[in-house]
């Protein structure tokens, strides 16, 4: 039994999906920023991104079944083309909308009136900003970034955003693998310093633990901290905020339109209900509403699922890569040593795949049996 559900067993609790409430839609990789602990690996050079057939199918499913929230990620979000469609959309539909935003995008050419786009829109803003000492934000984001975020609520706040108009709320996420302090407390903090410091003002923070996923878990395999940084998460398990997880009341997409529980299980390739599904309006679309609202099985659980899909990653090598545009490393040939490889890269934590000429395992590698290529050479 992993340890999340020996928490639940402990504390007698089951974690079940509830009402569909959220249709959260990760519209690509690319972002303008590359952050230490992007949990999507998300850079500036990251090329997967939406596209056309699978934004309409978005489009036509959130004007037929249209949720309670929209909620648009990415990477950042706004550097897609479908960014401001999907927006407008969800709005004629009634949907209430919310923009991930990093705050940095506003400073972007090209995107000089996306603060007036959104405010124009009515869009819930869910702003990132790592801390609100210049330094902090520094080490996760780069030299500059800190000035820009600054600039990026000015203008937010110049159209009504965290002033009682328009909801502006900041997320906070700790340095290196500890854990955030307490919400109201670092929520003061903030309010006071961005105030009194730039005459910056949001509605609330919200405090973030980084997931062990992507970079973030290539630094804590890199640092010798990844087990005792999942002992620190299994340690500080609360009980008190299962009925307010996400993967409850959320249906995420990728950007590829393929159907997860949360944007984590997405990032680690878990499938809703371990299938692949698309948005569409075919036959299947009302039975998925419905799977979506009513579904009742337990649920992926992070803490545990995270483990087990690094250790099962070398029997998910048999088979080609689904979706290899997604994965940070391509290992060709998984003889002796390239397995071997594979093997230890996911177990880090990377994004990865496999492929080679035959079904493994197989005795036509190069370092072993009649393929072996130096059996002349060494007589």
């Amino acid at each position: 039994m992993n340890p999340f559900d020996q928490k639940l067993k402990e504390h007698q609790r089951l974690l079940q999906r509830s009402v569909l409430e959220t249709l959260q839609i990760n519209v690509g990789r690319k972002c303008n920023q590359a952050c230490r602990h992007c949990l999507v690996d998300a850079a500036p050079w990251r090329s997967e991104m939406m596209d056309a057939t699978t934004a309409h199918r978005i489009f036509e499913w959130i004007e037929r079944y249209p949720p309670k929230v929209v909620d648009i990620t990415g990477g950042a979000p706004e550097l897609s083309e479908f960014f401001q469609p999907l927006v407008k959309v969800s709005r004629g539909a009634g949907c209430r909308v919310i923009d991930r935003n990093n705050l940095t995008i506003l400073e972007e050419p090209g995107f000089e009136n996306l603060h007036a786009f959104l405010a124009e829109h009515e869009v819930e803003i869910i702003a990132s900003l790592p801390c609100y000492e210049p330094e902090n934000v520094h080490k996760q984001r780069g030299q500059g970034v800190f000035d820009k975020s600054i600039r990026g609520l000015l203008k937010l706040n110049s159209v009504g955003y965290g002033c009682g108009k328009l909801p502006l709320h900041l997320v906070y996420n700790p340095v290196g693998a500890s854990l955030p302090g307490p919400q109201a407390a670092l929520e003061e903090d903030y309010r006071k310093a961005l105030k009194e410091s730039h005459g910056v003002h949001f509605d609330r923070l919200l405090t973030l633990t980084n997931q062990p996923i992507a970079r973030f878990a290539e630094d804590l395999r890199a640092q010798g901290q990844w087990e005792a940084y999942m002992e620190l998460l299994t340690q500080a398990f609360n009980p008190d905020t299962l009925e307010g997880l996400m993967c409850r009341s959320t249906l995420n997409v990728g950007y590829q339109g393929d159907l997860f529980d949360c944007d984590f299980n997405q990032m680690l390739g878990l499938h809703l209900a371990g299938k692949k599904n698309h948005l569409s309006l075919g036959s299947g679309s009302r039975a998925l509403v419905q799977a979506a609202h009513h579904h009742r099985s337990p649920l992926p659980r992070l803490l545990g699922r995270c483990g087990q899909q690094l250790h099962r990653s070398p029997h998910r090598m048999n088979r080609a890569p689904d979706r290899v545009s997604t994965t940070r490393i391509l290992v060709v040939g998984l003889g002796a040593v390239g397995s071997a490889t594979l093997y230890q890269l996911a177990l880090r934590g990377i994004a990865c795949h496999g492929i080679d000429a035959h079904h493994p395992p197989h005795a036509l590698g190069s370092s072993h049996g009649q393929t072996r290529i130096t059996r002349l050479a060494v007589g």
